[in-house]
Parts: structure tokens; sequence; C-alpha cells
């Protein structure tokens, strides 16, 4: 079928079952969006590229499918960087489809020229310059392939300007075939049997959960292993949801900002399973005195990721789908009764994390940040997608949002990417439009890319903006009132916006609240209110994140409401 590039690129997304993109045009890419405009492919409008790929990382998120961005060349391309980065930390499925100066003007400094492929080389899973139409269908066919098997990660395709115009015959590959890359993560089974030999001996063994969990659906087959063996739970980040949060023998999220529970549960432990999960720094405090009684145990796709941070004594390398299967049918089969020979245990970390739980104390002037997160956890209903952004909030919600279900709880983990969270909650609502979608920011966060609050009403996008206002940047001014002497250089938000009248001029309806008394009822009302909504909740500004492990310390010296542990 004879096509030009353009409409090449659109077809190949609908047989990739793309039913939407997230975008913004420009020169570069005006026959794109021509074809998009003839097509009447669907598409939203970000109002900066960044939120276009933000929105894109949300979908993923909040779907599982492949997110889609496209943006034009030059400061286009390179608006999607923070974007492309914080997916790539995050291991989430993008594809980005850049455009790129005409052929004969590639490599001399043209008028918004950018070299997008060496720059997004570090921050990529892979990419591609495209100069010939008649690689489109193959590259486009091999994108969707590596962003979505194996260890997920974004993509990039980078298209010459004259490739979009140039005529073709259509006809997308069945097959992919790649040097060095099959898409096929089986592993050595015996790896796995070692784990379950290792497991029958242990006494005090501990699983610990991360994002690799839900990016590879096995949440339910996870429950599964949990329950039959009554091994507890600890979990970074990126794995709330996969447990319940109020799952017996689930101690919470685990590291700098972890509970009581979850972090001396990682420190007396004599068998630390790891499903799906980096060890990463803020998750492992001093390295070498983590999980200092447990032989280490590493159930993990990304082979690059085995002893990077951890030296794993029982590493399995392979696709949780693959060897997750395998782990619970050799459990069964080993016949050993679990549950009762770590009964002991298991009441002992329940009962710590029943005696330590996250908590904080109420003010009769003054709304709690942990209290309004409670709040609102207490009043949406189990399926809700709550999506953070970075800082105080962030922690705030991971540690009192009652999450339940994996894809419930979307943030940006790795990089911490402040700006995060209103285009990635768009793009979590238009992936899931029959759910509840929340967002937590700051107003040093939602001040970053606030101006997606257009998007929101432009659309009717209907996300409810809970604003955790506090008058500073929050986690800075925590390190420094912490380790600084209080020397809050540049971190209070002495400014006057006024946030309920710069939604209400981009098109949101807006309420402020302010008082303890009022803060449900008026919550309530807001968050069953119908069509996209800011919430301003005043908050003081001195409140901390607690527990904490301070940078480079051991995770049981923690400060637990100013008093060491």
């Amino acid at each position: 079928m004879q096509m030009n590039g353009a409409q090449a690129i659109l077809e190949s997304l609908k047989i990739e079952n793309v039913d939407l993109v997230f975008g913004y045009p420009g020169g570069a890419v005006l026959d794109l969006y021509d074809a998009v405009y003839k097509a009447k492919f669907p598409h939203i409008l970000a109002r900066h590229e960044q939120g276009a790929v933000h929105a894109a990382d949300g979908y993923a998120r909040a779907t599982g499918k492949v997110g889609v961005c496209f943006a034009t060349s030059g400061p286009g391309a390179t608006n999607l960087i923070t974007g492309i980065a914080t997916a790539n930390m995050d291991s989430i499925p993008l594809v980005c489809f850049t455009g790129q100066v005409t052929n004969p003007l590639i490599g001399k400094d043209s008028f918004q020229e950018a070299d997008i492929v060496g720059i997004t080389t570090p921050i990529t899973k892979h990419n591609y310059l495209v100069k010939k139409v008649a690689e489109l269908p193959r590259v486009i066919k091999e994108a969707f392939f590596i962003a979505r098997t194996g260890r997920p990660g974004p993509v990039v395709i980078d298209i010459a300007k004259d490739v979009f115009t140039a005529m073709l015959d259509f006809e997308y590959p069945t097959e992919v075939k790649l040097r060095g890359y099959k898409g096929d993560f089986t592993g050595d089974t015996q790896q796995i049997t070692d784990v379950v030999t290792a497991l029958g001996k242990a006494k005090r063994p501990l699983l610990f959960i991360g994002g690799g969990v839900t990016l590879s659906n096995q949440t339910e087959l996870l429950r599964e292993i949990v329950s039959s063996t009554g091994v507890p739970v600890v979990s970074s980040l990126m794995g709330l949801g996969c447990i319940p949060a109020k799952t017996e023998g689930f101690l919470g999220l685990v590291g700098m900002h972890g509970s009581y529970a979850a972090n001396m549960a990682v420190q007396k432990c004599d068998l630390l399973i790891g499903i799906g999960v980096r060890f990463d720094d803020r998750v492992t405090g001093k390295v070498d005195a983590f999980a200092p009684k447990a032989k280490i145990v590493h159930f993990e796709v990304d082979k690059a990721e085995i002893n990077k941070n951890i030296f794993a004594h029982y590493p399995v390398i392979g696709d949780l789908r693959w060897s997750l299967p395998i782990f619970k049918e050799q459990l069964q089969a080993s016949g050993r009764d679990y549950c009762g020979q770590f009964a002991d245990w298991h009441k002992l970390v329940v009962d710590m994390n029943h005696q330590n739980p996250f908590s904080y104390t109420t003010n009769s002037q003054y709304i709690m940040p942990q209290e309004l997160i409670d709040t609102v956890s207490e009043l949406v209903d189990e399926n809700t997608i709550v999506v953070t952004d970075v800082g105080q909030h962030q922690m705030w919600a991971a540690q009192f949002f009652n999450s339940r279900n994996p894809r419930q709880f979307l943030t940006s983990g790795g990089l911490g990417t402040m700006g995060y969270g209103l285009p990635a909650a768009l793009g979590a609502k238009l992936g899931q439009p029959t759910k509840k979608v929340v967002l937590f920011t700051g107003d040093g966060s939602i001040m970053m890319n606030c101006q997606e609050m257009a998007t929101a009403a432009d659309n009717d996008i209907d996300i409810k903006i809970v604003l955790l206002h506090n008058h500073v940047l929050g986690m800075v001014s925590q390190w420094q009132r912490m380790f600084y002497g209080k020397r809050y250089s540049q971190t209070l938000l002495s400014g006057k916006p006024d946030y309920v009248k710069l939604a209400e001029a981009m098109g949101l309806s807006a309420c402020r609240i302010e008082k303890p008394e009022v803060l449900k009822p008026e919550l309530e009302k807001a968050l069953n209110s119908t069509g996209p909504m800011l919430i301003d909740v005043m908050l003081p500004g001195n409140e901390d994140v607690l527990p904490m492990v301070a940078p480079g310390a051991q995770l049981d010296n923690m400060v637990l409401g100013g008093v060491e542990g």
C-alpha cells in the first residue's frame, strides 16, 4: 500500500494498538501533524513537551501499555529529556517520536537541530535516527518490541523531516530480528532450586519487592507465594500496591523513610529475597551494613543489576514471568510447612510493626500533612489511582496512603522528578478513564508543570489535584533543618501565587481548605465533584518526614520523632 512516511507512522501505531498519543507540534513534524489531522488520530496536546512525555509515562504506568509521545526537533526534542530519563530510571515503556531537520541539513548546526540520538543514548533502552523512509516500519516494530520486553524502557525514534513526506510501499513486519536481543529472558532453573533450598534452611526470611513485580504483572502470583509461605514482606517505593497495605506481615516501605519494622526486619533477617528490585541507595543506606546477617537472593531480569549495589549469594537471572511460576511450583513440591517454620519470626515482625506504626500528632490549629493523606485514603475507593510529585508529600503518601493494588501508586522513584505528577495524572486518567485519579503535589512541584492544568481543563480530564501547600520546598528544607544548621537557603516559598486563582484562570474548579475541623467534609465534597479540580490545603511548613535514615547511615540507625532508633 502506497503512503508517505507520516502516514506510515500512524498506520504502524494502529497495528501496535496505540489508542492515544501525547505531543506538541513544531516545524520538523508539521507533516506528521498534518497526517494526524487527516486521520483524526487520537492525540492530546500538552502545553509543554515535558508535559507530553510525563503524560505518556503516567499512561504507561497506569495501563501497562507502551506510552507514546511526539515532539519536534531541537528544543522540542530536548524538552523531552527529563521525562525520558524519568521513565528510564523506573523502567517504563515509552516510544518517543522526534522530528529532525532534513537529511541535507543534519550535522550542520541547522535551525532547531540537536543531536537527540547522542543526547539520549545514556537515558534510553535504545534509540534510532531514521534517514530513509523504507526503514520506518522495521524501526517502529523494533522500538515497541524493545520498549515492552525484558526490562522495559524508553526508546527514541528521531526522524529526518523529509522522511515524513517520502513515499513507500507500506508493509509492517510480523517478526523482529535483532542481533543480540531476542526478548526471551528465561534462565537457569537450578538457580531457583538453590533459592528454595536456602529458604528451607532459613529461620528469618524476608521478601523485598519492587517495581519489577508490577511491570511483569506478577502481583497475583506473588500474593499466592506470600500467603503460602508466611514470609514477611517489605517494599521499595515502586513496589507499593503489590501487597495490600493492610496485609498482616506487610511491613511497608523500606529504606530512608521506611517503617521501623521494615528497616529492622532487613537488619535482622537471615535470608533477604529481592524480587524485581535494584537495591538502590535510598533503600540500602550504608551498603556494607545492609542486611548484615542475611544471604541475599536477587530475582532480576537485567543481568547488569546483579551485584551492582549488593552482592547476591543466590542470583536468579530472568524475567519474573518465567521465574516466579517455577519458584511457586518448587515451593509447593517441597511439601514444607513454611508458615509453621516461620511463625515465630512472622509474629516478631508483625508485633514490631503494630508497636511502631507510621504515626503523627494532630493539631487543633493546623491540618497535618499526614492527616490529609490519611483522610484522602479513607474517602476514596480501593481502585483509586494516586499519583505524586516528589518531595515530602511523596514520602507521606507512600507511608499513609492505603495502596491496595498494583498500578495504583504512580511516582517518579529513581530520578525523583519534580513536575512529574500533574501530567502523569492526566495520562493515568486518560488510560484508566473509569478510575478516580488523585494527585498529591506540593507548592514547589506544582509550579514546574502547572501549565498542564490548561490541558486538563481543555480536555475535561477529571483529576483531583490535592496541593499540600506549606510555603516551603519541604524535603530540601528538612535536610537543611537536620544537616545544615537550619540555614534555609532558597527553600522558603515566600512568594504570593494564589493557586486557587491560578487553577481557575486555566479553567479548573478550585477550593481552599485551611481548618482541621472542616478537612474531611470539604475534602469529601471536592473529591466527589465532577471535572478537574484543585484542592489547595494549607499546612505548616516545619513538619518532618519520619522515620528517617540519614544518608550513608545503616538502616537500624533511624530518627524516630527526634529520637535515635
